[in-house]
């Protein structure tokens, strides 16, 4: 009979997840998952396959319990709401543990040697994906109204992007929630006016 394992692999996937998240993904060895886990890289190997592997798998389980706000901001009644949301959204969960400070995709795909390519490509066509999502909901506003004709959506969501990307980065080196709120204030109140009708 095999061996059966020792330990609970959703509680290692968290441990890995949040090693991931401080260290970025080359930061992080295999001792770090090793020490952090509690589980010696035989058992890690045969959970989770390679490292690659396991940081998609952190990787997954971050969207899955920290960025629900991203898909219900998109559904906010207002192009401003969904920036609003986003945004604090981006910031709170930025700031939420000193141990861990900014967002794991940003801070994984910061240094990536061309050993690491594989993460690079996903991180970047995971953010892409959210960006299209953001268009998509911001040329659904400019439909209804709610901004003007004249505004480029692409642009729009990109300002967005870089802004909650370049959150991180100052979250990681330490920079507090209140400074960050006052980049989300100055963002809305520059925020385009809805469409006058006429």
């Amino acid at each position: 009979m095999g061996r059966h394992r020792q330990f609970d692999e959703n509680d290692a996937l968290e441990s890995a997840l949040a090693v991931f998240w401080q260290k970025g993904y080359e930061g992080t060895s295999l001792d770090d998952l090793t020490q952090a886990t509690g589980v010696a890289r035989p058992g890690l190997y045969s959970a989770f396959g390679n490292k690659e592997q396991l940081f998609l798998k952190a990787l997954d389980l971050y969207e899955a319990k920290y960025m629900g706000f991203m898909l219900d901001a998109l559904k906010a009644a207002t192009s401003r709401l969904v920036v609003e949301r986003i945004l604090n959204g981006s910031a709170s969960l930025q700031t939420r543990n000193s141990s861990h400070l900014g967002c794991l995709g940003i801070n994984g795909a910061l240094a990536c040697s061309e050993d690491a390519e594989n993460i690079r490509c996903e991180l970047i066509r995971r953010r892409t994906a959210n960006e299209a999502a953001l268009i998509n909901r911001f040329e659904k506003a400019r439909q209804e109204g709610d901004l003007a004709e004249s505004q480029d959506c692409k642009a729009l969501a990109s300002f967005i992007m870089v802004l909650s990307q370049g959150m991180a980065v100052q979250a990681k080196a330490g920079v507090s929630r209140k400074t960050l709120n006052g980049m989300i204030e100055h963002a809305l109140a520059t925020w385009p006016s809805p469409a006058v009708t006429k």
